[in-house]
């Protein structure tokens, strides 16, 4: 009894764990620092998306998340400041282009 009574703080410490930081922006609420702002945005009507398109929509609108929106789909009509949300048409060209 004694040793399991020396142990317990042992085996107590070992299953507290401190949380991780988030690598992806959260999947509810915004994340910090990044509000996008739509001036500019309008540049981006045209083209095809791909990687590089997406960086560049990132850093011109300072939004921490971009929402791709293919012919058809259903989106949420939730707002998030943190986001921007490019309408692709059947050849993923973007047709339109927000904040939110």
């Amino acid at each position: 009894m004694r040793k399991f009574v020396a142990l317990a703080p042992a085996l107590l410490a070992a299953c507290s764990t401190a949380p991780a930081a988030p690598a992806d922006p959260p999947a509810r609420g915004e994340t910090p620092g990044h509000a996008c702002t739509p001036e500019g945005l309008d540049q981006f009507v045209g083209k095809t998306r791909s990687d590089a398109v997406e960086a560049d929509i990132k850093r011109v609108s300072n939004a921490a998340v971009v929402r791709w929106a293919p012919p058809g789909a259903m989106m949420t009509m939730d707002f998030r400041a943190d986001r921007v949300t490019a309408w692709l048409d059947a050849a993923n060209t973007i047709t339109k282009i927000r904040c939110g």
